[in-house]
């Protein structure tokens, strides 16, 4: 060791560059897992890290743990398409979704890509070097990783918080208020008088499961009616083909799903009178003659102008039947030690009020981009396809449909990012961007009345009025316009 006072000071070490991987994928829920596999599948050569904020996979059905939690979609389109789900189950239980999922992953060596407790903070992206630069913060560490291409598939929902009103009196309440999004594991509703405020799929699920779960009687608490449909707990076409193998049976099922889901939902946009008149029909005769159909199963607004609500083998309408639920259609004057005073003058008394108001939506998981340096502001985007973000390079996004399963687009959108990877690949290019046309009019991205969308419209990027700028909530259009159009359609631009 030199002890010359005149002697230089040693050079500080290089800080050491930052881990490269070929794809990151943001998020190891439905789609992230769902991603993975496909890019291992068609493109082994590359590597790929998926990053994972929590310190499990399996996303929504992970984070949730409610009594009942289910889909809402039947899991013959909700299951991948390469992936069948096996059995004849039409609205699968959540504990079951997340099975399905992890076994995906293992059977394709995705869990082994997943690094846990990596919440990606911003990435910025370089057009000198064609690279992403991702910020990750690794249980607490601040990290940093390079990426040619980052596919983010975080779902749009914010996972730390979901949405929960302030009500006037809460902190006077003497039982116990939870939200469906952080539910307790130590919650024991055995006879207990629960409130569960809201109408959506949600509050279906758990007043039907509380009831079962040896609660004294559940309170299902509307301020307005949602349209709630009864199906089959077991698909009946899947039950007939029960004798053949999964492979042959499930394309058969999956695609009677689709064609009978994507006619409901056109006849439903075209001819709402006709399909109001028919499901008030079908709910006026699962009904107790007591429950008055026009005050609490009668929505203001069309069919799917907002979501519909299905339930398995009418388990909500059969619980209203027995006594052991009822539904309340009023507004919240205030909480009370006691439970809750309505505008009408009523107090609904309650051990346990569950406020199934819904969730908080955050665009691309919150993540903050930068293109060279700028900011990328998410309610000035246009999405491409629904699936890229005008003027950013390198970047796909997947986002599920509205009107039908999620899993459907997740798959469109894993194809075509393999798809685009190959063609850039064939020809050598190393950067792709979808530039924003100033022609191209603009539309909300959603067009959609639920609560959850409607609150965070502002915050989200923006549609086209034509293709491909265009979001149709139509999957077999989409199949045709994302996945038999060539890539190179003259509005991507390659480098």
């Amino acid at each position: 060791m030199s002890t010359d006072p005149t002697a230089e000071p040693a050079a500080p070490s290089p800080a050491p560059a930052p881990e490269h991987v070929d794809v990151i994928v943001v998020g190891a829920g439905l789609s992230g897992i769902g991603a993975a596999c496909r890019l291992r599948t068609e493109h082994p050569e590359r590597s790929v890290a998926v990053l994972e904020a929590r310190e499990a996979s399996g996303g929504t059905w992970d984070l949730f743990r409610y009594p009942g939690i289910r889909s809402d979609s039947d899991m013959f389109t909700f299951g991948y398409r390469w992936r069948p789900w096996e059995g004849d189950v039409a609205l699968a239980s959540g504990p079951n979704i997340l099975r399905y999922v992890r076994t995906v992953a293992e059977e394709h060596g995705v869990d082994r890509l997943i690094r846990y407790r990596h919440r990606v903070l911003a990435a910025s992206w370089d057009s000198d070097t064609n690279r992403w630069t991702v910020d990750v913060d690794r249980d607490g560490e601040r990290v940093r990783l390079t990426t040619e291409f980052l596919w983010g598939c975080g779902g749009y929902y914010d996972y730390d918080k979901g949405f929960s009103p302030e009500f006037p009196g809460q902190d006077e309440f003497r039982g116990t208020i939870v939200h469906p999004q952080h539910w307790p594991e130590d919650l024991d509703h055995t006879g207990k008088r629960v409130v569960v405020i809201g109408s959506g799929a949600t509050a279906v699920t758990l007043v039907p499961a509380m009831v079962e779960g040896g609660a004294e009687h559940v309170t299902m608490l509307q301020r307005s009616p949602t349209y709630v449909l009864s199906l089959p707990g077991r698909d009946p076409i899947a039950q007939k083909l029960s004798f053949l193998p999964a492979r042959l049976s499930y394309p058969v099922v999956r695609w009677k799903s689709i064609l009978v889901a994507t006619a409901f939902y056109q006849f439903a946009r075209r001819r709402p009178d006709k399909l109001r008149a028919y499901i008030r029909k079908l709910t006026r005769q699962q009904l107790p003659p007591d429950v008055d159909v026009d005050v609490h199963f009668k929505p203001a607004y069309n069919p799917w102008d907002q979501r519909l609500c299905f339930v398995p083998d009418g388990d909500l309408f059969r619980v209203l039947r027995e006594g052991r639920a009822s539904v309340v259609t009023d507004h919240i004057e205030r909480f009370t030690e006691n439970g809750v005073l309505l505008r009408s003058g009523e107090e609904l008394e309650a051990d346990i009020i569950v406020t199934a108001t819904g969730l908080t939506l955050k665009a691309m998981g919150g993540v903050d981009l930068t293109v060279d340096g700028t900011p990328v502001k998410m309610q000035e985007a246009m999405t491409y396809r629904a699936l890229m973000l005008s003027d950013v390079p390198n970047f796909a996004f997947t986002i599920g449909y509205t009107n039908a399963s999620w899993t459907l687009k997740a798959d469109l959108v894993a194809d075509f990012v393999c798809r685009l990877l190959s063609y850039m690949d064939e020809r050598g290019v190393r950067r792709v961007v979808a530039p924003r046309d100033p022609s191209v009019g603009e539309a909300p991205l959603i067009d959609f009345s639920s609560g959850y969308i409607l609150r965070a419209l502002d915050a989200l990027p923006r549609q086209g009025d034509r293709e491909p700028w265009r979001l149709r909530q139509n999957y077999l259009k989409d199949v045709r316009s994302i996945n038999h159009q060539p890539v190179d359609d003259g509005v991507l631009e390659f480098a």
